[in-house]
């Protein structure tokens, strides 16, 4: 360290150093003390940068060691860090000169105690019930039959050997291994790896893509089992598209994988008595069903030839069917020759009366004449001529039609306001009008009654209402009244009586030239 120092100024014998200097000394203090060391705290702050280099804090109840952790170590991680976990770190504690800070380079994290590893499971397990991976309406209904059954475990355990030997015992099918490490800080991404590859496969390709998938591996503590606990082993068993049984562990042990799982299994050899029915009972259900198949085909025919000799004892005999039509054509055939013999007959007396009609010279001149007319008739009927002249009449027809409806509207519309004008004056000029204003017609016949005098010397007198007519009778003469005139009136009082009568449309008569009366 000597190369450190400056010649001292006098009256000073402490060395100085350059910032750079210290830094570096402090840094390679640290490093060349405490080497490699293992550290226990609580994890505080967690942050990931753009970079995806890992900075957190480990602290106690009264100081904070800063950690780091590079981007290519974070993959060798056992557990990753987060933010309330009680862990062990191991790392090489070193110095930031930039910024006057040290801090510990971890490569490797584990969790402080069992109490950590179950509030940490906890903590995952809420955080996934949110996200609804544990919802029941998710989980997929297993393959009743799979053909291909894909299993990822370790080759070399017990384990693969009783899935193996129970499948053979219920139903042989074909199974696909993926090897994988069942602890360790392989455990997770191996096993997530082989259920993203089982997904992946192609059906029906060289390596077929199994039905069920069975994540097996035996029983042991927490810490053995805690990579089914991680959460890339939990979401890539929820992403699965193909069934999965979970089998981890012992029927007591539970992890994460059980919960997002279509079914947990509570141990492997029970996952293989899940994926496969028994192949023995299923053959007694197979001939059971075929016996009861059988019994019932022979029932229902039994009952059916039965049936069908009911109904034959009600058919009659097919000879009692045949009588009738037999009587019936026996009676035809004997009467077909007499009717042939008649209809012969009256054809031969009919065909003579024709020929007798026919004589040679007539017939020649019909012919004839027939002859000329139909070379009148087709010299008219040339094929154009007789088009052009049934377009002409077409053409005429409807122009005719056109203008025989337009003349027919035109003289309804003319009569339609002659009768409208009609029985307006009608109206203005009829006697009906001021009778409703509460005057009479006085009648004596079909004379119209105008003066007291008139109707004196009259007989029975109709008075004409708005509403009806009646009728008034003389009970007494009153002839000697009347001729004395208007000057004498008697005294003497007229009886008459009164009598209904149904209202008349009779009209008066009125003298030629005059203008007739109002009433």
């Amino acid at each position: 360290m000597s190369d450190l120092f400056d010649d001292p100024q006098p009256g000073q014998n402490t060395p100085e150093f350059s910032v750079s200097e210290i830094s570096g000394e402090v840094k390679r203090t640290l490093e060349g003390t405490f080497g490699r060391i293992r550290v226990k705290g609580e994890v505080g702050r967690v942050f990931k940068a753009r970079s995806g280099h890992l900075y957190y804090d480990i602290k106690d109840d009264r100081s904070v060691l800063a950690c780091t952790t590079w981007k290519g170590q974070i993959s060798s991680l056992s557990v990753v860090p987060e933010e309330g976990l009680e862990v062990v770190v191991t790392g090489r504690l070193t110095a930031f000169g930039a910024q006057s800070k040290y801090n510990m380079n971890v490569d490797e994290v584990a969790v402080a105690g069992q109490g950590a590893l179950m509030a940490l499971l906890e903590k995952r397990k809420k955080q996934l019930e949110a996200e609804g991976l544990f919802a029941m309406e998710r989980k997929k209904p297993l393959p009743y039959l799979p053909q291909i059954i894909g299993v990822v475990t370790s080759p070399s355990g017990a384990v693969i050997r009783d899935i193996l030997h129970r499948l053979r015992d219920r139903f042989p099918r074909k199974v696909l291994v993926w090897p994988v490490a069942v602890q360790g800080q392989n455990c997770a991404p191996e096993v997530a790896r082989a259920i993203e590859g089982f997904n992946r496969l192609t059906p029906g390709g060289a390596l077929p893509r199994p039905d069920l998938i069975i994540v097996a591996r035996g029983g042991g503590a927490i810490e053995d089992l805690w990579g089914f606990n991680e959460e890339i082993v939990a979401r890539a068993a929820a992403a699965s598209e193909i069934p999965l049984i979970s089998a981890v562990g012992h029927e007591t042990d539970t992890t994460l994988i059980d919960f997002v799982s279509d079914l947990r299994a509570p141990t492997p050899t029970a996952a293989a008595e899940h994926a496969v029915p028994v192949r023995l009972e299923l053959m007694a259900w197979s001939e059971a069903q075929g016996a009861r198949l059988t019994r019932g085909v022979s029932q229902a025919v039994q009952q059916r030839r039965q049936r069908l000799n009911d109904l034959s004892r009600a058919i009659p005999r097919p000879e009692t069917l045949l009588e009738t039509p037999r009587q019936r054509l026996d009676r035809v055939s004997e009467t077909l020759p007499r009717a042939l013999m008649a209809g012969v007959q009256k054809r031969q007396v009919t065909l003579s009366r024709a020929a007798a009609a026919l004589r040679p010279a007539t017939l020649r001149q019909l012919v004839s004449s027939r002859q000329d007319r139909l070379r009148n008739l087709s010299s008219r009927l040339s094929p154009r001529p007789l088009d052009q002249e049934v377009d002409r009449q077409k053409e005429q027809l409807s122009r005719l039609g056109i203008r025989l409806k337009s003349a027919q509207d035109l003289r309804l519309e003319r009569m339609q306001r002659s009768l409208a004008t009609a029985g307006r004056q009608l109206e203005i000029l009829s006697y009906k009008a001021t009778l409703d204003r509460g005057y009479a017609v006085v009648r004596s016949g079909a004379d119209l009654i105008t003066s007291s005098v008139e109707a004196q010397n009259a007989g029975p007198l109709t008075i004409e209402f708005a509403d009806g007519e009646f009728r008034l009778e003389n009970t007494e003469e009153a002839a000697t009244e009347a001729a004395s005139g208007p000057q004498q009136k008697s005294a003497s009082s007229k009886q008459v009586t009164s009598k209904p009568v149904k209202q008349t449309k009779a009209k008066p008569e009125k003298p030629d030239g005059e203008q007739g009366s109002l009433f």
